[in-house]
């Protein structure tokens, strides 16, 4: 079975997370989503890239949540979190998606 890329989950953990606080009204189940998706994008990373650049690239994650929110008072909401996002993708293709040479990429 193919792998999702850790940048894919990532970025729609970031997506998906503020969609769902937002069209429910439930900030804590967006949470919900943001936390489970960033999990599953650090076992990723970890396994592809190993526990340095998974601790790098979750952390990279947790800080774009954190600044999508003053970022959003300059661009707006939408494009905040856009952009937050596609910046953990890209870092999470360039430091563990590109790298995975398992045979499972293949």
């Amino acid at each position: 079975m193919a792998r999702i890329p850790g940048a894919a989950v990532a970025a729609t953990g970031l997506v998906g997370g503020y969609a769902v606080a937002r069209y429910t009204g439930k900030r804590p189940l967006g949470g919900v989503v943001l936390a489970a998706a960033g999990a599953v994008a650090a076992r990723d990373w970890n396994e592809r890239a190993g526990t340095p650049t998974a601790a790098a690239l979750t952390g990279l994650y947790t800080a774009a949540f954190g600044l999508s929110h003053p970022l959003a008072r300059k661009i707006g909401a939408w494009p905040s979190v856009f952009a937050v996002a596609g910046a953990v993708a890209g870092a999470s293709y360039a430091f563990a998606d590109r790298a995975d040479r398992s045979p499972a990429a293949d």
